[in-house]
């Protein structure tokens, strides 16, 4: 079994498997694929707290700390470009692990990626559905708290769940479920979607 877990295949043999199965079309440009790398770097979670955070804690030190983080992610991005070159074969970062370290530890980083983009997702539609709901107020939409907030909420003391009374964060499903479609409409529509979406955080930022 811990040979099964620690075996490893060969590019070659990545290169084989992939070629004798339904290729993936390669439909995406050089540039769409950069910005698709920066989108996700620099996710949406960026815009959730970043306020918050620069108001009440970090202040003139926010802009340092970006500086600082960008360099980290610019190595991150160069490392999976370098990746990405040496195996050029689907499958990201999974097929990375197991043409390097092997199937135990690829089946681990392919899991914990499917759970970060889990996480993430939840957060940052959360996130979105606060800043929804407060625009809509100012434009005098209102929406009712009870279908704007999850049933369930950690409590001040941050161990115990409590009950908010409401019913369901309609806003958070409803941002979900638009790029979920967007997403299976096909890569090109997602590729100029996330090209707009890229482009006006960047600039946000800057």
């Amino acid at each position: 079994m811990a040979r099964q877990l620690l075996a490893t295949k060969s590019i070659a043999e990545l290169h084989e498997q992939e070629s004798s199965g339904n290729q993936l079309r390669r439909a995406l440009t050089a540039t769409q694929l950069t910005l698709l790398g920066i989108g996700g770097i620099i996710g949406t979670g960026i815009f959730v707290l970043t306020g918050v955070a620069a108001a009440t804690n970090a202040g003139p030190a926010l802009p340092l700390s970006f500086i600082v983080a960008g360099l980290g992610c610019t190595f991150a991005g160069l490392c999976y470009a370098e990746f990405a070159a040496m195996i050029p074969v689907s499958g990201s970062a999974y097929s990375y692990s197991y043409a390097t370290l092997g199937e135990g530890i690829a089946w681990f980083i392919g899991w914990n990626l499917v759970l970060e983009y889990l996480f993430a997702v939840a957060t940052v539609s959360v996130g979105w559905s606060g800043y929804a709901v407060s625009l809509l107020e100012q434009l005098h939409i209102h929406i009712p708290p009870a279908l704007a907030n999850a049933p369930l909420d950690k409590g001040e003391d941050a161990l115990h769940w409590v009950r908010t009374g409401a019913i369901i964060n309609v806003p958070a499903m409803l941002i979900v479920a638009v790029i979920a479609t967007i997403c299976y409409i096909g890569i090109k529509q997602s590729a100029v979607f996330n090209s707009v979406i890229v482009t006006i955080k960047v600039t946000v930022i800057v």
